[in-house]
């Protein structure tokens, strides 16, 4: 099957992107699905840092690539086995393919996946090859099991949520990537119980994501930061009680509005000096969870004695530490009572060939959430 897809033939090139140009709409050929898996025509994928950091080479891959991995769109065909799928579902896509059976999966922790996470790393599906091609035969490698970039896509059905289909796909492509990590970071990660004080460092679409799950799970005090104006006044629309300007004073200015501290820190901004600040932000036996990727060879340095003079918990969490199938319905459920209207996250549409542009917008920061629409 001919599909147009956006490939990354080479990370690191310059900024600006529309003059880089570093993601070539290209004609691919893609393979059927295989056993376990779909084929799914996109009709929604969300622009996100993590593309973003591949792109300018912080969060290196296997080149070339089909970019892209929050996604909702329908299915066409369901390959050998499955039955848990048809033609017609609508579906989002998780970009950790959960196998089921290895340790973390059996454990109830999907995002940690083994066979998941090496696949991801290889550029592979699930089933460790590549369904998606160039014109001339080579091979094209898969971005976190999805390449939500394209037209339609191969998928392992590992990777698929089923929804109903009246939720819009504009909308149900957040649940992919943004919703499950930023509210998962603040429900499952940080257990943010009714009445804490939360603070978010970072409010790109993961960090707004988790203050609209702050205010869902009750917290009392919300403290947003971040370096752009206009990203501060939408989180006080979207329930922030105290706008702090990332700096030199922001730890100060969070001590204060929380008297003494955040009971819950979570930083998304993927950047270590950004999350030592969130952990001095954190108060005595609060805990701090980060989402965000640095690069690989960054080091955190914190006080280690406040580990235990304070009780203070530091952790990691990828993909929310989301169960996809049991937390993208609940979810969905709490966006459909109206107390998660990650509508309001949407900054705009694009198409293919509008991509680089669309990354500028990400990388000065002046668009939270666009979606693409093959």
């Amino acid at each position: 099957m001919k599909v147009r897809g956006a490939v990354l033939a080479e990370m690191g090139l310059p900024a600006p992107y529309a003059e880089s140009r570093p993601l070539r709409v290209e004609d691919l050929e893609l393979d059927p699905p295989g056993p376990g898996e779909l084929l799914v025509e996109v009709r929604a994928a969300g622009l996100c840092h993590s593309d973003l950091s591949v792109i300018d080479g912080s969060r290196p891959r296997v080149m070339p690539m089909v970019l892209g991995h929050e996604a909702a769109g329908e299915v066409l065909e369901a390959g050998e086995g499955v039955s848990s799928f048809a033609p017609g579902d609508h579906v989002v896509l998780a970009f950790v393919p959960s196998c089921g059976s290895c340790p973390p999966c059996r454990s109830g922790r999907a995002a940690l996946c083994e066979p998941g996470a090496a696949t991801n790393v290889a550029g592979t599906l699930l089933c460790g090859e590549r369904r998606v091609h160039a014109a001339d035969g080579s091979d094209r490698n898969h971005h976190l099991g999805v390449s939500a970039f394209s037209e339609r896509i191969v998928v392992s059905a590992n990777s698929a949520v089923r929804v109903d289909p009246d939720l819009p796909f504009e909308i149900a492509a957040l649940f992919g990537c943004a919703v499950l990590t930023g509210v998962g970071a603040v429900v499952n990660s940080a257990g943010v119980r009714p009445g804490d004080s939360v603070a978010v460092f970072g409010l790109g679409g993961v960090g707004l994501a988790a203050l609209l799950g702050a205010v869902a799970a009750g917290a009392s005090e919300i403290v947003a930061i971040d370096v752009v104006p206009e990203k501060l006044e939408l989180a006080r629309e979207l329930g922030a009680t105290v706008a702090v300007a990332a700096g030199d004073d922001a730890v100060e200015a969070v001590r204060e509005a929380t008297g003494g501290g955040a009971e819950k820190a979570i930083e998304t901004v993927g950047n270590e000096r950004v999350l030592a600040e969130a952990y001095a932000a954190t108060g005595r036996g609060g805990t701090t969870v980060t989402v965000g990727l640095p690069d690989p060879e960054r080091m955190l340095e914190i006080p280690a004695t406040t580990l235990v003079s304070e009780e203070r918990t530091l952790k990691g969490s990828y993909l929310g530490s989301c169960v996809p199938s049991r937390d993208i319905p609940r979810f969905v459920d709490l966006h459909r009572a109206g107390r998660l209207p990650v509508e309001r996250l949407l900054s705009g549409r694009v198409g293919l060939d509008d991509l680089n542009e669309a990354f500028d917008r990400l990388a000065r920061g002046e668009a939270v959430r666009q979606v693409v629409i093959p």
